[in-house]
């Protein structure tokens, strides 16, 4: 009897055994054996992968090859989310696709993101381009209207309520806002009304957003709820510049061919680490606290950034896979690989295209045209800075007492306080600006906080005409972001 109850026993353990690895018909029960050996996590994460889409907004808010990093940041984040799994059609991709033809690229028809790295150009769908690749295209896209797009391939994020989003944005920016090539900016009260909009109609799970640019941490700064079930990272705090890299003369440096920067410090730390680890066993927050690292320079702010984190932080438990998809090739990747320690080199990144114009200076041809128009749009550069903070710092001496008008300009608010109170305000102040003093520019963004702080200070918008009139004049210098014929960006 005894050696009967053995006998079952051991029957019991081999026939599943035996049956998990039959040919044939009953093939598909290697899965479920396999199945056995997961986590009851993976196993969750996958059955919701099964139940949901996933959704990815990629937007590169600049132009001109002086600008190269932002499109090539892009190209590549969309790269790895192709091999990670996630369909063509619901990846959106907003460039101005003005880099990789572009007479000043030395590889023609291709765009790379690091220096010994590949091709990122290569496949990337053109969705929004050129003169599409707006503010408003972008909420529209968000939301899933479709009828509010302008030109373009038409492709909205058409979410369900167990869909997951990945939005990656990377541009200039400054104090609440975001920058968009026609120059009409991404206000931080807009984009956080866009996504309270979205978690209202209940057309997605889960959401995370990654932004590059400078400032950004306060799109975010007592504006982004953190019910909305969406995480967010910044490359930078509120008051931070955000970083380029890969540049000349640094080390690592990008071929000599090349004269302009590959890619941003926080940019190329979350698509390395992505690159570089299994993203089924990698968390959010494991990679977060790499990027951060990275993005600190090494703890050495003065070169580097703090990586900000804002709304739902409960998603940062998740698995990076859910949003950024798997590559299988990275099956036998590590979860979480401490990176390599050591220091970047990096510029500001609004001293990034005047890099690019030096390069292109020291490299043209003595005394020749080129070398000579190329001088002169550094020149146009730096006088154009100049007017802009002379302008500002002029206006508020005519609004403020000139002993204190420098201080109540700069002066930042409380941690958790929005920049402003009232962003119409904002927006009236800028749009009086410009019509008196001239375009911001990319460059100029960084002024927004004094504009803010007129607002704050509760100065009238006739009081800041009046204002603008007398330092700038009745009429704009008209003086506007060009490209010159070489192609290079003039901010």
């Amino acid at each position: 009897m005894a050696g009967l109850r053995l006998s079952l026993v051991v029957m019991v353990l081999i026939v599943p055994w035996s049956c998990a690895f039959r040919v044939g018909p009953r093939a598909g029960s290697v899965n479920r054996f396999e199945s056995m050996l997961r986590s009851p996590v993976e196993l969750d994460d996958e059955e919701e992968m099964r139940n949901g889409t996933n959704w990815a907004v990629l937007v590169a808010g600049s132009n001109g090859y002086g600008n190269y990093r932002h499109q090539a940041d892009v190209c590549h984040a969309y790269q790895i989310l192709k091999r990670g799994g996630l369909k063509e059609e619901n990846i959106i991709v907003f460039m101005f696709d003005d880099i990789a033809n572009s007479e000043l690229n030395p590889r023609r028809g291709v765009i790379i993101n690091s220096p010994r790295g590949e091709d990122v150009y290569a496949g990337v769908p053109k969705d929004y381009t050129g003169d599409q690749v707006t503010a408003a295209n972008l909420y529209a896209v968000i939301l899933g209207d479709k009828n509010s797009v302008k030109g373009g391939s038409g492709k909205v994020v058409d979410s369900g309520p167990n869909d997951r989003i990945f939005i990656y944005y990377s541009d200039h920016g400054g104090p609440g806002v975001l920058g968009m090539p026609d120059m009409v900016y991404v206000y931080a009260n807009d984009f956080i009304n866009v996504l309270k909009k979205k978690h209202a109609a209940g057309t997605y799970k889960e959401m995370v957003l990654y932004v590059e640019a400078c400032e950004s941490g306060s799109i975010f700064e007592g504006l982004m709820p953190n019910n909305l079930s969406i995480y967010v990272q910044t490359a930078s705090g509120v008051d931070e510049n955000s970083w380029g890299t890969y540049c000349p003369g640094m080390d690592p440096a990008p071929p000599p061919e090349f004269m302009t920067c590959l890619g941003d410090l926080y940019s190329i730390s979350w698509m390395e680490d992505s690159e570089t680890h299994n993203l089924k066993k990698e968390t959010i927050e494991q990679q977060y606290k790499k990027v951060k690292d990275r993005t600190s320079n090494s703890n050495t702010y003065t070169a580097g950034s703090h990586v900000m984190e804002y709304g739902t932080k409960e998603i940062k438990k998740e698995k990076v896979y859910l949003y950024q998809g798997f590559d299988p090739a990275s099956k036998n990747f590590p979860a979480n690989r401490a990176q390599a320690k050591g220091q970047m080199g990096t510029i500001d990144q609004r001293d990034a295209d005047l890099l690019f114009l030096w390069q292109m200076y020291k490299r043209s041809p003595e005394n020749s045209i080129k070398k000579t128009e190329v001088f002169k749009q550094i020149s146009e550069t730096m006088a154009q800075r100049a007017h802009l903070a002379d302008s500002i710092n002029m206006i508020g001496k005519v609004l403020f007492d000139p002993g204190q008008s420098n201080s109540i300009l700069n002066s930042r608010r409380a941690p958790g306080s929005p920049l402003v109170d009232d962003w119409n305000c904002l927006k009236s102040m800028v749009q009086l600006f410009e019509a008196h003093c001239g375009s911001l520019t990319q460059y100029g963004m960084k002024h927004m906080r004094a504009f803010a702080n007129i607002c704050n200070d509760q100065i009238s918008l006739s009081a800041m005409e009046d204002a603008c009139t007398a330092v700038c004049g009745r009429e704009s210098i008209a003086w506007i972001p060009r490209i010159s014929k070489e192609g290079g960006y003039s901010s």
